[in-house]
């Protein structure tokens, strides 16, 4: 099982392929292949986690819970896109570790939790029933914000950082065009191409990466 520092730790840059990665996973003894599987996926099933409700602690023993079930059936997987993606299957096994973690709590904590204000409140209420849980676009919407995360921490590496500096603060900070040109003493069109150079590698790192996760 991992410990809890390895879990708080920053995902590995290099995202291996899945059919490679799964191929690598029905050998048990590859420690480094389930490294890099822990170091992908983690943030992404601790992330849906949270957003169904649970606390630090019960979306950790989701993430340590789901890659245990992972190491128990990927000998039986067969990556096939059209019969069911990986991304579908991890789906359905972290969906049944949230309804776990739920299935555990006393049933005051639920009642003290309603009255209780808190930033994932609305989420809740979109699933009150675990046993009728859908969290398909939560998912959804946590992949794609994963895959534009580690998009953008490669170009990061990939471009200077003046360049990225100025990508980050025209579409992050949404400065002006001239204050970013007046502050960082550089021309308006090196703006605008700074931009653009970022912008079309971040959209091509978006696409090799949905090619290789899904």
């Amino acid at each position: 099982m991992m410990s809890a520092s390895a879990l708080m730790a920053d995902p590995e840059e290099l995202i291996p392929t899945r059919d490679s990665l799964l191929s690598r996973l029905k050998d048990r003894n590859d420690q480094e292949s389930w490294q890099d599987f822990f170091n992908t996926y983690w943030k992404l099933v601790y992330g849906v986690a949270i957003k169904a409700g649970l606390t630090d602690q019960e979306a950790q023993e989701v993430v340590q819970e789901t890659v245990i079930t992972v190491a128990r059936r990927i000998p039986e997987f067969r990556y096939d896109p059209a019969v069911c993606s990986f991304k579908t299957w991890l789906l359905n096994l972290t969906r049944w570790r949230i309804v776990d973690q739920l299935r555990k709590r006393k049933p005051e904590f639920g009642s003290r939790r309603r009255k209780s204000e808190t930033a994932r409140t609305p989420t809740v209420e979109r699933i009150p029933d675990p046993a009728g849980m859908d969290l398909d676009e939560v998912w959804n919407e946590e992949w794609e914000q994963y895959i534009l995360d580690a998009a953008i921490d490669r170009v990061k590496k990939q471009v200077s950082p003046e360049q990225f500096q100025i990508f980050a603060l025209r579409v992050f900070k949404e400065w002006p065009v001239m204050k970013i040109a007046r502050e960082l003493d550089v021309s308006v069109g090196q703006v605008y191409l700074a931009k653009h150079r970022v912008a079309a590698l971040i959209k091509k790192q978006v696409r090799e990466l949905e090619k290789k996760m899904t």
